[in-house]
């Protein structure tokens, strides 16, 4: 019997996410018109909508749909803001991102990753979604702030870099730690330049290329 997507994606808001304390309307709209079974690889079709992380090429993986939720809400991405996200991976989250904001600026290291999204962004008639190719924490850089950004994947230090790209009011959300005591925070820039650091929960994402833990040698 054919899996009933429409079912499955009401049946994800509903039993999931919004039960982990994502409530935003704008947000739970958004998971719901973004066709979540279109951005995973066609053998983990069924599971797009499971409470699970789903492998993708590359050793990558895209995000549990909690994690996401609670992303979009943290972000209060509102209708006139520029979103800048930092791992793009399946383009999922991107195109939650397109339905809440102005635009959005997306980095993804695997250029494969990037020409997918690309395509999906324009097969859903996401016009505002720029996707770019290349390493956020080397060589990249967009020249310019926004008022959210999504770091999807963890790190064991906020690169001072991904602050610099906040504009006076922006808001930084980021997985920072190390197994098992990651914590999701939310960075926000006030009007004096200044950023205050609130802690949201606890989880466990992979880390973001070139922003794991030091190894530490033992004599």
């Amino acid at each position: 019997m054919p899996l009933d997507f429409e079912r499955a994606r009401f049946n994800m808001i509903e039993q999931q996410v919004r039960p982990w304390e994502v409530l935003d309307p704008r947000v739970l709209e958004a998971m719901g018109r973004v066709r979540r079974e279109d951005f995973v690889p066609a053998r983990f079709r069924k599971l797009a909508f499971a409470d699970v992380e789903i492998p993708l090429e590359h050793g990558e993986s895209m995000t549990k749909p909690v994690v996401q939720g609670r992303i979009l809400q943290a972000l209060d991405v509102q209708p006139d803001d520029s979103v800048l996200e930092i791992g793009a991976g399946s383009g999922y989250l991107t195109a939650c991102l397109a339905h809440l904001g102005r635009e959005v600026v997306a980095i993804e290291r695997h250029p494969d990753f990037a020409e997918r999204i690309r395509a999906r962004m324009a097969e859903g008639g996401l016009a505002n979604v720029r996707v770019e190719s290349g390493d956020a924490l080397a060589g990249w850089s967009p020249g310019r702030t926004f008022d959210a950004i999504a770091v999807e994947a963890a790190v064991d230090e906020v690169p001072s870099r991904f602050v610099d790209w906040l504009a006076p009011g922006g808001r930084l959300f980021v997985v920072r730690g190390r197994a098992p005591a990651m914590e999701a925070v939310l960075l926000r820039r006030l009007a004096d330049g200044s950023i205050v650091t609130e802690s949201l929960f606890e989880t466990e994402i992979p880390y973001l290329h070139g922003a794991e833990p030091a190894q530490r040698f033992a004599l």
